[in-house]
């Protein structure tokens, strides 16, 4: 019952943050990071967060996009004050071959 509150907690702090175009903070393979919730994404039987961490290391030439973190490996998350401009469409589409998109920016 436990995990299931949390995973409510973890979609609604998600959902708030799309709705509003907040970043969000959150602890995922015992790091801190800041993202840029964009979609959920069902891969593989598990869903996914597709969010744009501004913080990633990044080529000079290369352009901010989805990076891919499992919903139940993320805790401790919360909204911040600060606000995110959208990645263009074109930039969202689906990762892999057969990810299917349950919720994106609109």
């Amino acid at each position: 019952m436990q995990h299931e509150t949390n995973f409510q907690t973890t979609q609604a702090v998600v959902g708030q943050a799309m709705h509003e175009r907040l970043m969000i903070r959150a602890i995922y393979n015992a790091a801190e990071l800041t993202l840029a919730p964009h979609q959920i994404v069902l891969r593989n039987d598990a869903l996914y967060l597709g969010a744009v961490n501004p913080k990633k290391n990044r080529r000079v030439d290369e352009d901010p996009s989805l990076g891919y973190f499992k919903l139940d490996g993320l805790s401790d998350l919360a909204l911040t004050d600060e606000r995110f401009e959208p990645l263009p469409a074109e930039a969202c589409g689906p990762a892999r071959e057969g990810d299917q998109v349950i919720v994106a920016l609109d």
